[in-house]
């Protein structure tokens, strides 16, 4: 009996052996993290190169579990490619071939009705799934659709809010502040995953409201100063495609000021969101005046941070958009503002309220 034993424990021993050599031999051929999201940024890259960025871009992670059932390894990225027009299905199914062929990866394509599923793999294992949702006249977007745009700011200092923030499923305006350790990182990483990137501009203050930053715009500044200021902060936050202002209540009610950021910004084909933290602001006026597309904050989803206050502030940014036709809310990568949005966007989408970006509102 004893020897029994001690022989089923050595069979026992040699078959976990060769379990785990089977699982790191297949782990070794599978493409790393790193590997992953390069090809995930080229496809992104390559729709909105092919749709002239008129396309919505999503990417949902998926990842391996661990014998103890934690999060691992990065197996695959799913990316949604949506409202791309039908006339450029061909150059975007080019696109990924190529993308497929410089990486050694297969492709197979399989299509049904106006989606068409784009898989890529390595030696067998999927690494991308990618699916493009042609716009048609019965599927697309009417001008009747309400649209609410959700900007998330003040992120760049905490990496993990961050990961949360682009994890959520629908579009997200991501705004960076400047020259925080991860301002860099989490603004390519909002990119790559097809999220919108802001420079979380930081202006000045009235003296009441908040403490100077050490970077700032400010009022009495000069043309020169507000030019060699914002391309500081923006060298710092790539990608970003508009700006809005962190605090500012003393600079966007300063005209002079905002006269001389406006051109600034439409030189750089960047648009403006007004946070709105003063109603003495001028800064959507100038904005139009100077002919940068540009829109207002509507909503501030985190005054107090709670989840039902955000759940209840989310749903009058629904019942405006409802009524207007549009609007915007911003909010901050807080967890009570995390799980708020990750559990009222769906209801709101499901009430016929369509998640955009921001820059889909501007004018």
């Amino acid at each position: 009996m004893r020897h029994f034993r001690a022989r089923s424990l050595l069979v026992a021993l040699v078959a976990g052996a060769v379990t785990l050599a089977v699982v790191f031999v297949g782990c070794a051929k599978a493409p790393d993290r790193r590997q992953i999201r390069a090809v995930t940024a080229e496809v992104v890259n390559a729709a909105q190169r092919v749709t002239g960025r008129k396309s919505e871009v999503t990417i949902r992670s998926e990842f391996e579990r661990s014998f103890f059932g934690l999060r691992a390894r990065l197996a695959a990225d799913d990316i949604y490619v949506s409202g791309a027009d039908p006339s450029q299905t061909s150059a975007l199914r080019q696109a990924l071939q190529e993308i497929a062929r410089r990486h050694k990866l297969s492709v197979a394509e399989r299509s049904k009705n106006s989606e068409i599923l784009f898989a890529f793999s390595s030696h067998g294992v999927r690494t991308h799934s990618i699916y493009v949702v042609a716009s048609s006249s019965t599927t697309g977007r009417t001008d009747e659709t309400p649209r609410l745009a959700i900007i998330v700011d003040d992120l760049g200092q905490d990496r993990a809010a961050a990961d949360s923030v682009l994890a959520l499923p629908f579009p997200i305006s991501a705004s960076v502040l400047p020259h925080l350790e991860f301002s860099a990182q989490i603004a390519e990483d909002a990119f790559h995953r097809g999220d919108q990137v802001l420079l979380h501009c930081p202006m000045e203050a009235e003296p009441s409201a908040a403490k100077q930053e050490s970077l700032e715009l400010r009022v009495g500044m000069s043309q020169r100063e507000v030019d060699s200021e914002l391309a500081d902060m923006l060298s710092t936050v790539p990608h970003a495609a508009g700006v809005n202002n962190h605090e500012g209540s003393r600079a966007t009610a300063d005209r002079s000021l905002m006269d001389e950021l406006m051109p600034d910004l439409r030189a750089r084909g960047l648009f403006f969101i007004d946070s709105r933290t003063t109603a003495q602001t001028v800064a959507f006026d100038e904005a139009e005046r100077a002919g940068v597309p540009a829109a207002s904050r509507k909503v501030f989803l985190d005054d107090v941070t709670t989840r039902e206050a955000v759940l209840a502030q989310l749903n009058l940014a629904a019942r405006d958009a409802m009524r207007n036709g549009s609007a915007i809310a911003i909010g901050h990568p807080r967890e009570a503002t995390i799980a708020a949005l990750a559990s009222g966007v769906p209801a709101i989408e499901a009430r016929g309220v369509r998640i955009v970006f921001v820059s889909d509102l501007v004018h």
